[in-house]
């Protein structure tokens, strides 16, 4: 089963579309980060943004989530990390 880790940030909404600006310009995971997909949640009412990084292994996981610790959002953008949490994906279904 894949792995997931979660990390909520408090955004405004142009934190928000430069964060989806710069997925979709290079959808590749950052350097040390064994990301298999990601899905960017928000809820721009409330100024909030979940990025769930999905990973194959638990060891990928862990790898991935030293190198996410270390990075921080850019200084010019409106963006607070608020949460991480890390989960094993027990069900996923898609249509």
């Amino acid at each position: 089963m894949p792995y997931t880790r979660a990390a909520d940030f408090d955004a405004d909404n142009e934190a928000i579309d430069k964060f989806v600006e710069m997925v979709k310009a290079d959808p590749k995971p950052p350097e040390g980060v064994p990301a298999t997909g990601i899905t960017v949640l928000a809820n721009r009412d409330k100024g909030k943004m979940r990025v769930v990084i999905f990973f194959a292994t638990e060891d990928d996981l862990q790898r991935g989530s030293a190198a996410l610790d270390a990075m921080s959002p850019d200084e010019n953008v409106s963006m607070r990390r608020t949460n991480v949490e890390t989960f094993e994906v027990l069900v996923q279904m898609q249509e």
